[in-house]
């Protein structure tokens, strides 16, 4: 053995030296590699190990492949009976058979309306319009269900109010509209949707809660992936991450990355929307110009003269139908007993506000409040959060009236374009921050973002809100909190599938039950949006919003007086 060596040492020591020049070749590689690659390498590696692990995130049961109405905190049998009687509240007649065809859907077009009375009526009085559906072919509808909304107005004294429509469910429907001023006063009615429409809307909210559909990216150094996100997704397709609100226990979902854990989620943002929603037949109710929002005629007069009421016969009656408020030479007039104040300078804004906090929570349209008063008053100053347009949150300051203006958007669903994962609060557990009192004012609005949900999605959020707005009031009863409603929008056949005013209308119902004992005030934007003559907008147009603000001042800064009838205030106007 010691023999045989000599004669293989040259040969090992030739290997060695390869070996040694090889790997000194690859340490001078690598160092030509920048750090930066080098730490993505790594941090691939270690998404790579992560992704093998089951992290505490991950879903591990299967889910509902609908909107999961099982998940979430249970509510008590008290809440559950309320949600029973919520979703009884909203059940809406419709046609007997599904499936009609579009002829024999009610057509705008040959239905009318007929005034019933003479054409000179009094203030104080009510107006019944009764009216009559009939279908493409000419013939009376037999059944209820059509989405109908109604206004009365007098254009040259830029008044009006809503009418209430009642539906007798056999293709006629009365509508009753209180004369609150003298003068010539027009009737304005239209269909929404047909009833045939509406029945395509139910089962679109329950069978396809995920025709909107949101996103979110996951990120760890150079590396990202981007999921889909929802209420409720699918198990079986592949793992979930779980972003359940450990407070409310309200879910949310996103689909897991294959390459990273569900902690390095960074944002959230709309994905889009689903197309192919409709049989060819269903589409047929949704047109443009034929049976979305078309004005139904009168079959002869549309307008009769009020006159000034007499002495002693001033106020309604108690039985007849009391709207919310009307509009007066453009100006809201609250019905509830608030006098409304016109702030029409800034310094009047700044002195009812002075030593105030305002927080603003909720979607878009309660985002247009903050933009309004952040332009209007020139001593708020905005504060650079460096947030992303449109979405927030944001803040504006007046140091020296101790003024705190802030507005924060709700957590999902929201349709916003990008959310930034540390930014999707909750409103519930907002307020649960908020310490309350005298100079706290709370503002809420949350409705359009959940209208593709079945109703009980939404009966969750509200319940949550609820119980935190009544935990505030308890901490601190002088605390004003003024809640939002939803308002009407413009429509076509495809924004009809999504945000239709009827599902806003059906959400409208439910919120107002809901707070209905709690002490809050109830900003009305349906009838506000509704009683306008400016067309309908999902975020309604200057006009509207500062008669919005307005109000929400003149709760903040009452005025204490007794209120006298409508007809006496209005014969002061000029």
């Amino acid at each position: 053995m010691e023999g045989r060596m000599p004669r293989f040492a040259p040969f090992l020591i030739l290997l060695a030296l390869s070996g040694f020049v090889l790997l000194i070749r690859n340490i001078t590689s690598m160092e030509k590699l920048n750090c930066q690659t080098m730490s993505a390498f790594y941090q691939i590696q270690s998404s790579i190990h992560s992704a093998f692990k089951t992290p505490e995130a991950l879903l591990s049961v299967e889910l509902n492949h609908t909107y999961c109405a099982h998940l979430g905190q249970e509510p008590t049998a008290e809440e559950a009976r309320e949600e029973s009687d919520l979703l009884n509240s909203i059940s809406w007649p419709g046609p007997l058979v599904p499936g009609l065809p579009l002829r024999l859907s009610s057509d705008p077009a040959q239905s009318y309306f007929v005034i019933r009375g003479p054409a000179e009526q009094q203030e104080g009085g009510q107006l019944v319009v009764d009216v009559y559906m009939l279908n493409f072919m000419g013939q009376p509808k037999k059944h209820g269900g059509d989405f109908l909304v109604a206004r009365l107005h007098s254009p040259d004294l830029g008044a009006g109010v809503v009418g209430q429509v009642h539906d007798h469910r056999n293709g006629s429907y009365t509508v009753l509209f209180p004369l609150l001023w003298a003068g010539m006063v027009q009737v304005d009615l239209t269909m929404v949707h047909p009833s045939e429409a509406v029945v395509v809307l139910k089962r679109l909210r329950e069978e396809q809660p995920d025709r909107v559909f949101f996103k979110s990216v996951f990120r760890s150094g150079f590396l990202s992936e981007t999921t889909v996100c929802n209420l409720c997704l699918p198990h079986k397709e592949q793992p979930l991450c779980n972003f359940t609100d450990l407070q409310t226990g309200e879910p949310w979902y996103c689909y897991k990355p294959k390459m990273l854990g569900c902690d390095t989620r960074i944002n959230h943002s709309k994905g889009g929307y689903k197309k192919n929603l409709l049989t060819k037949t269903e589409a047929q109710f949704f047109q443009s110009g034929v049976n979305i929002k078309v004005p139904i005629h009168s079959s002869g007069m549309d307008n009769v003269t009020v006159l000034p009421a007499e002495k002693g016969e001033t106020k309604m009656k108690s039985n007849k139908f009391t709207p919310a408020g009307y509009y007066y030479h453009d100006s809201w007039r609250p019905w509830s007993g608030t006098v409304m104040r016109q702030f029409n300078d800034s310094s009047a804004i700044t002195q009812c506000l002075k030593g105030k906090i305002i927080y603003m929570f909720g979607d878009s349209t309660v985002r247009q409040w903050f933009e309004y008063l952040n332009a209007f008053v020139p001593e708020l100053k905005e504060i650079n959060l460096h947030s992303p347009k449109n979405v927030g949150p944001y803040m504006a300051v007046d140091s020296g009236h101790s003024i705190l203006l802030s507005y924060r958007c709700h957590g999902p669903p929201i349709r916003f374009t990008s959310v930034s994962s540390p930014e999707m609060h909750y409103v519930a557990n907002e307020l649960d921050r908020i310490r309350g009192g005298s100079d706290t004012v709370v503002l809420v609005g949350i409705w359009s973002h959940f209208s593709t949900f079945p109703v009980e999605v939404y009966i969750r959020r509200l319940r949550h809100i609820r119980r935190a707005v009544v935990r505030l009031l308890n901490r601190e009863p002088a605390t004003l909190v003024v809640i939002r409603t939803a308002n009407l929008q413009k429509l076509d056949p495809e924004s009809s599938l999504f945000n239709s005013d009827w599902f806003s209308q059906q959400q409208d119902v439910v919120l107002r039950a809901m707070f209905r004992g709690v002490s809050v005030q109830m900003l009305d934007a349906w009838e506000m949006t509704l009683a306008h003559h400016h067309p309908h907008l999902l975020h309604p147009p200057p006009t509207i919003i500062k008669n919005m603000v307005d109000l929400i001042l003149s709760h903040i800064c009452p005025v204490r007086e007794k209120r006298e009838a409508p007809s006496k205030r209005l014969k002061r106007d000029p």
